[in-house]
Protein backbone atom coordinates (compact mmCIF):
# COMPACT_ATOMS: atom_id res chain seq x y z
CA UNK A 1 0.00 0.00 0.00
CA UNK A 2 1.31 3.42 -1.03
CA UNK A 3 1.26 5.74 1.91
CA UNK A 4 1.87 9.36 1.00
CA UNK A 5 2.38 12.05 3.67
CA UNK A 6 0.58 15.39 3.42
CA UNK A 7 3.84 17.32 3.62
CA UNK A 8 4.96 15.50 0.49
CA UNK A 9 2.04 16.95 -1.40
CA UNK A 10 2.60 20.62 -2.37
CA UNK A 11 -1.02 21.24 -3.23
CA UNK A 12 -1.96 20.63 0.38
CA UNK A 13 0.79 22.69 1.99
CA UNK A 14 -0.49 26.17 1.00
CA UNK A 15 -3.96 25.84 2.62
CA UNK A 16 -2.43 24.38 5.74
CA UNK A 17 0.08 27.24 6.09
CA UNK A 18 -2.60 29.82 5.52
CA UNK A 19 -4.76 28.22 8.18
CA UNK A 20 -1.94 28.17 10.68
CA UNK A 21 -1.25 31.90 10.06
CA UNK A 22 -4.87 32.77 10.78
CA UNK A 23 -5.22 30.49 13.80
CA UNK A 24 -3.26 32.82 16.14
CA UNK A 25 -3.84 36.55 16.90
CA UNK A 26 -1.99 39.01 14.70
CA UNK A 27 0.47 41.05 16.85
CA UNK A 28 2.91 43.71 15.61
CA UNK A 29 6.45 43.01 16.76
CA UNK A 30 7.99 45.48 19.26
CA UNK A 31 10.19 48.24 17.84
CA UNK A 32 13.14 46.99 19.88
CA UNK A 33 12.79 43.56 18.28
CA UNK A 34 12.67 45.18 14.86
CA UNK A 35 15.84 47.12 15.68
CA UNK A 36 17.66 43.97 16.84
CA UNK A 37 16.59 42.09 13.74
CA UNK A 38 17.82 44.92 11.53
CA UNK A 39 21.07 45.08 13.52
CA UNK A 40 21.63 41.36 13.10
CA UNK A 41 20.91 41.60 9.41
CA UNK A 42 22.96 44.71 8.67
CA UNK A 43 25.65 44.19 11.29
CA UNK A 44 25.34 47.83 12.48
CA UNK A 45 24.12 49.48 15.67
CA UNK A 46 20.68 50.99 15.42
CA UNK A 47 20.70 54.69 14.74
CA UNK A 48 19.99 56.84 17.78
CA UNK A 49 16.76 58.70 17.52
CA UNK A 50 17.34 62.46 17.07
CA UNK A 51 15.35 64.89 19.15
CA UNK A 52 12.78 66.74 17.19
CA UNK A 53 14.11 70.11 15.95
CA UNK A 54 12.24 73.16 17.24
CA UNK A 55 9.77 74.59 14.83
CA UNK A 56 10.93 77.49 12.64
CA UNK A 57 8.25 79.83 13.95
CA UNK A 58 9.50 79.30 17.50
CA UNK A 59 13.01 80.38 16.50
CA UNK A 60 11.64 83.42 14.64
CA UNK A 61 9.53 84.43 17.63
CA UNK A 62 12.46 84.17 20.03
CA UNK A 63 14.66 86.24 17.69
CA UNK A 64 11.95 88.87 17.32
CA UNK A 65 11.51 89.16 21.08
CA UNK A 66 15.26 89.54 21.62
CA UNK A 67 15.47 92.18 18.89
CA UNK A 68 12.49 94.09 20.30
CA UNK A 69 14.00 94.07 23.79
CA UNK A 70 17.33 95.36 22.45
CA UNK A 71 15.67 98.09 20.40
CA UNK A 72 13.55 99.16 23.36
CA UNK A 73 16.59 99.51 25.60
CA UNK A 74 18.53 101.41 22.92
CA UNK A 75 15.57 103.72 22.25
CA UNK A 76 15.22 104.50 25.96
CA UNK A 77 18.93 105.29 26.27
CA UNK A 78 18.85 107.43 23.12
CA UNK A 79 15.82 109.37 24.37
CA UNK A 80 17.61 110.06 27.65
CA UNK A 81 20.69 111.33 25.81
CA UNK A 82 18.53 113.59 23.64
CA UNK A 83 16.80 115.06 26.71
CA UNK A 84 20.15 115.72 28.36
CA UNK A 85 21.47 117.40 25.21
CA UNK A 86 18.36 119.60 24.97
CA UNK A 87 18.82 120.73 28.58
CA UNK A 88 22.50 121.46 27.96
CA UNK A 89 21.59 123.38 24.79
CA UNK A 90 19.05 125.54 26.66
CA UNK A 91 21.57 126.24 29.41
CA UNK A 92 24.20 127.14 26.83
CA UNK A 93 21.81 129.51 25.07
CA UNK A 94 20.91 131.19 28.36
CA UNK A 95 24.57 131.62 29.25
CA UNK A 96 25.35 132.87 25.74
CA UNK A 97 22.52 135.42 25.88
CA UNK A 98 23.65 136.59 29.31
CA UNK A 99 27.22 136.88 28.05
CA UNK A 100 26.08 138.85 24.99
CA UNK A 101 24.11 141.18 27.25
CA UNK A 102 27.13 141.72 29.49
CA UNK A 103 29.30 142.40 26.45
CA UNK A 104 26.76 144.90 25.09
CA UNK A 105 26.53 146.63 28.47
CA UNK A 106 30.31 146.76 28.71
CA UNK A 107 30.57 148.18 25.21
CA UNK A 108 28.02 150.89 26.01
CA UNK A 109 29.80 151.71 29.24
CA UNK A 110 33.16 151.85 27.50
CA UNK A 111 31.74 153.99 24.71
CA UNK A 112 30.16 156.36 27.21
CA UNK A 113 33.39 156.55 29.19
CA UNK A 114 35.36 157.40 26.05
CA UNK A 115 32.90 160.16 25.13
CA UNK A 116 32.97 161.51 28.68
CA UNK A 117 36.76 161.52 28.74
CA UNK A 118 36.89 163.22 25.37
CA UNK A 119 34.51 165.98 26.55
CA UNK A 120 36.22 166.48 29.91
CA UNK A 121 39.63 166.81 28.29
CA UNK A 122 38.48 169.05 25.45
CA UNK A 123 40.31 172.40 25.28
CA UNK A 124 37.00 174.28 24.90
CA UNK A 125 35.08 172.50 27.69
CA UNK A 126 32.77 174.66 29.81
CA UNK A 127 31.17 173.71 33.13
CA UNK A 128 27.56 174.53 33.98
CA UNK A 129 26.03 173.91 37.42
CA UNK A 130 22.24 173.46 37.64
CA UNK A 131 20.12 173.92 40.78
CA UNK A 132 16.78 172.28 41.66
CA UNK A 133 13.80 174.59 41.44
CA UNK A 134 11.32 174.87 44.29
CA UNK A 135 8.73 173.71 44.90
CA UNK A 136 9.01 170.79 42.42
CA UNK A 137 12.67 169.73 42.96
CA UNK A 138 14.31 171.74 45.78
CA UNK A 139 16.82 168.98 46.59
CA UNK A 140 17.87 168.21 43.02
CA UNK A 141 21.17 169.31 41.49
CA UNK A 142 23.08 168.72 38.26
CA UNK A 143 26.32 169.52 36.46
CA UNK A 144 27.10 169.67 32.75
CA UNK A 145 30.38 169.80 30.85
CA UNK A 146 29.94 171.08 27.32
CA UNK A 147 32.37 171.18 24.41
CA UNK A 148 31.29 172.56 21.07
CA UNK A 149 33.57 170.07 19.28
CA UNK A 150 32.97 166.95 21.42
CA UNK A 151 29.51 167.14 23.01
CA UNK A 152 28.12 167.24 26.53
CA UNK A 153 28.39 165.18 29.72
CA UNK A 154 25.40 165.63 32.07
CA UNK A 155 25.02 164.28 35.62
CA UNK A 156 22.17 164.88 38.07
CA UNK A 157 21.01 163.64 41.46
CA UNK A 158 17.85 163.63 43.61
CA UNK A 159 15.45 164.22 40.75
CA UNK A 160 11.84 163.40 41.79
CA UNK A 161 10.31 160.21 40.38
CA UNK A 162 8.55 160.70 37.07
CA UNK A 163 4.76 160.38 36.79
CA UNK A 164 3.47 157.77 34.36
CA UNK A 165 3.78 158.83 30.74
CA UNK A 166 6.26 161.65 31.48
CA UNK A 167 9.98 162.17 30.88
CA UNK A 168 12.67 164.74 31.76
CA UNK A 169 14.03 166.74 28.82
CA UNK A 170 17.29 168.73 28.74
CA UNK A 171 17.34 172.06 26.91
CA UNK A 172 20.17 174.26 25.69
CA UNK A 173 19.09 177.87 26.07
CA UNK A 174 20.71 180.28 23.63
CA UNK A 175 20.14 183.86 22.63
CA UNK A 176 17.89 182.61 19.88
CA UNK A 177 14.16 182.69 20.60
CA UNK A 178 13.66 178.90 21.09
CA UNK A 179 15.74 176.54 23.27
CA UNK A 180 17.29 173.48 21.60
CA UNK A 181 16.63 169.96 22.90
CA UNK A 182 19.82 168.17 23.94
CA UNK A 183 18.06 164.89 24.80
CA UNK A 184 15.81 162.98 27.19
CA UNK A 185 16.71 162.01 30.76
CA UNK A 186 15.55 158.88 32.63
CA UNK A 187 16.63 158.91 36.29
CA UNK A 188 17.40 155.72 38.18
CA UNK A 189 15.61 154.70 41.38
CA UNK A 190 17.63 157.23 43.40
CA UNK A 191 16.91 160.07 40.98
CA UNK A 192 20.38 159.96 39.45
CA UNK A 193 21.33 160.64 35.83
CA UNK A 194 24.61 160.11 33.99
CA UNK A 195 24.31 160.76 30.26
CA UNK A 196 26.38 161.93 27.31
CA UNK A 197 24.97 163.89 24.39
CA UNK A 198 26.27 165.03 21.05
CA UNK A 199 25.49 168.63 20.18
CA UNK A 200 25.68 170.32 16.78
CA UNK A 201 29.00 171.98 16.07
CA UNK A 202 27.20 175.08 14.77
CA UNK A 203 25.00 175.48 17.86
CA UNK A 204 24.70 179.10 18.99
CA UNK A 205 26.57 180.01 22.13
CA UNK A 206 24.56 178.63 25.12
CA UNK A 207 23.66 180.97 27.93
CA UNK A 208 21.90 178.43 30.18
CA UNK A 209 20.71 174.84 30.54
CA UNK A 210 17.27 173.77 31.81
CA UNK A 211 15.49 170.52 32.58
CA UNK A 212 11.71 170.33 32.24
CA UNK A 213 9.18 167.52 32.57
CA UNK A 214 7.43 166.67 29.30
CA UNK A 215 5.19 163.99 27.73
CA UNK A 216 6.90 160.67 26.98
CA UNK A 217 8.93 160.87 23.79
CA UNK A 218 9.73 164.56 24.28
CA UNK A 219 8.53 167.68 22.55
CA UNK A 220 10.16 170.12 20.08
CA UNK A 221 9.86 173.05 22.50
CA UNK A 222 9.56 173.13 26.31
CA UNK A 223 6.04 173.10 27.70
CA UNK A 224 6.39 171.71 31.24
CA UNK A 225 7.56 173.10 34.52
CA UNK A 226 11.31 173.69 35.04
CA UNK A 227 13.01 171.28 37.51
CA UNK A 228 16.66 172.31 37.00
CA UNK A 229 18.20 175.57 35.76
CA UNK A 230 21.87 176.61 35.36
CA UNK A 231 23.57 179.52 33.61
CA UNK A 232 26.81 179.34 31.71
Amino acid sequence: MDVTRDDDRPELQTPILQGLGQAVPQVDPPLALRARVLESVAGKAPAQARPAAPALWQLATAASLALAAGLGLYTSQLRGRINNLEVELRDTRVRANAAEQRVADAQRTASGAQVSLAVLTAPDVARIDLAGQPPVAPGASARAFWSRSRGMVFTASNLPPLPAGRVYQLWVVTKEPAPLSAGLLTPDAQGGVNETFSTPADIPQPVALAVTIEPAGGVPAPTGEKYLIGTL
